[in-house]
């Protein structure tokens, strides 16, 4: 590949980045409705042509900002058992991501405004979530997680546990006070202890040998 080859492929790449953080931002302001093509394009710094190119209509380039989102907290913050991994400590790393990345539960709240029924990529959400419950689902073979709700409904109520108090952070700040340091911690621990909770088996729960 020539140098100007090179060059060419790195802008391309570049502008499409810039694209996906000014989009980013855009629609966690203004949700998918009250955000225009000329508006993102502006921010980045480029065309609208080159938008509708990269990424198509606009619900096609609010399901890439999501379709991001979500891989970054996946990378952020995996989940592959928690036969071995501990749950709250889980959720605790999920309430840090949430704080300081605030985007996508604002992105997944405007997202649940806009669309009735099924959402962009929901074939590839759900098995983005699969992941997570899968998680689940090893933990309770080994006996580590109850068996008394099922992985889908623990995996739901973790996750609504750690991002809660971004999604709605008035009401965080009026029940609790000031999101201060210390605040934040006592958030987080409460969240970790509540997370475990949940999840714990019933005392005297022994689990099954072969499920192992």
């Amino acid at each position: 590949m020539t140098s100007e080859r090179v060059d060419m492929a790195w802008d391309t790449e570049g502008t499409k980045r810039r694209i996906l953080l000014a989009a980013t931002a855009e629609f966690a302001t203004h949700g998918p409705d009250g955000t225009t093509i000329e508006r993102i394009a502006k921010t980045a710094g480029v065309n609208k042509e080159r938008v509708y190119n990269y990424f198509g209509d606009k619900r096609s380039l609010f399901a890439a900002v999501l379709r991001n989102e979500l891989a970054e907290v996946a990378r952020a913050v995996p989940a592959e058992s928690f036969a071995r991994e501990d749950i709250g400590d889980y959720a605790g790393l999920v309430y840090d991501y949430h704080r300081e990345r605030p985007e996508l539960i604002r992105l997944m709240r405007w997202e649940g405004l806009a669309f009735a029924d099924e959402v962009p990529d929901e074939a590839l959400r759900r098995e983005h979530y699969g992941y997570k419950t899968t998680a689940v689902k090893r933990g309770q073979e080994a006996g580590a997680i109850t068996r008394d709700l099922t992985a889908e409904h623990i995996m739901l109520l973790v996750l609504s546990l750690a991002g809660w108090w971004a999604t709605v952070p008035q009401v965080a700040r009026m029940l609790c006070g000031p999101p201060t340091e210390d605040e934040h911690r006592s958030r987080r621990a409460a969240v970790v202890e509540a997370a475990r909770r949940l999840a714990a088996p019933a005392p005297g729960h022994v689990s099954d040998p072969g499920s192992r």
